[in-house]
Parts: structure tokens; sequence; C-alpha cells
């Protein structure tokens, strides 16, 4: 009764549905979904003294004093989050409070509750109301500047 087989042909696969033996959707007809990173996390009841580096985004809730690197990544400072750090990475969100200097490749957002006291050097910012910052703000344009140029050789170059 139960292994007994049906003497019925099976369905044909439809023509819109994707099997394992084909070969995958082409990029373009994919639905564009969040790229999965890796993100460490340190509690809030942690406390370091020492430098921190990484290749991985990284969200911090407990007390670090000492410098945090992780460039090309994004730290996240939560709200019970408390550096008194010097600060590399590629974004910086601080939710917490934050002493030290900040450098941001890509951008800076303090959140409406965050606190962020020292120098800034970031392509972008952002700080909500609410916040409370203190502290000289450099806008490098650098990267920006270096890809839009280069752009612009490549279209003078095509255009003979």
């Amino acid at each position: 009764m139960w292994n007994k087989q049906s003497d019925a042909a099976p369905a044909a696969p439809s023509q819109n549905t994707w099997q394992p033996s084909q070969s995958a959707p082409s990029a373009s007809a994919r639905p564009s979904a969040p790229v999965s990173r890796n993100i460490s996390s340190i509690g809030g009841t942690i406390e370091i003294k020492g430098k921190i580096s990484g290749e991985e985004d990284l969200q911090i809730d407990g007390k670090v004093e000492g410098a945090v690197v992780l460039n090309g990544q994004r730290l996240t400072v939560g709200r019970s989050g408390n550096l008194s750090s010097e600060i590399w990475a590629r974004e910086v969100i601080v939710y917490g409070n934050v002493t030290g200097n900040v450098h941001a490749s890509d951008r800076v957002e303090i959140k409406k509750d965050g606190s962020l006291t020292g120098d800034i050097t970031t392509a972008r910012i952002s700080v909500e109301d609410g916040a409370y910052y203190k502290g000289r703000i450099e806008i490098d344009r650098t990267n920006k500047r270096s890809t839009s140029e280069s752009e612009s050789a490549e279209l003078v170059g095509t255009a003979n």
C-alpha cells in the first residue's frame, strides 16, 4: 500500500521551473538579495584593553580601550557600546559612545542617541537629530575623484 508505484506517467516539468541539472539563471535574472556578511560581536559585559583588528564586520556592545582596525569592513557601536579608540574602517555606525578619531573610507553615521567626540575623516557623513558630536570633520573624496577621473579618461580615449 505505501510502496505502491503509480502506473501514471510523471508530470513533465514546467518550462518555468529551474531544475538542478539545468544551468543556473543568469545574475541579471535573479532577484537581488542582500549579500551575506560575516559579523562578529563583542557583548555588553565584555571589556577589552588593546588593539582589535579583523577582516569581517564587527558590532561592539561592550567597552573597548584601544585601536580598532577593520579596513574595508563595517564597525557598529551598539547602544551599550563605549569605545575610547582610534578607529579605521570602511563604515562606522554609532548608536553608543565613541571617544577618539575615526577614519572611514566610505561613511560615518551617528544615530540619534549616539555620541562621538573626536575628529572624523570620511567621504560621507550622517548625523541624526539628537546625536552628539564634537570634533573636526574632513571630507576625503580622493577615492571618488580618482574613479571619476579614470572614467573621464576612458571616455576621452573611446571618443576618437
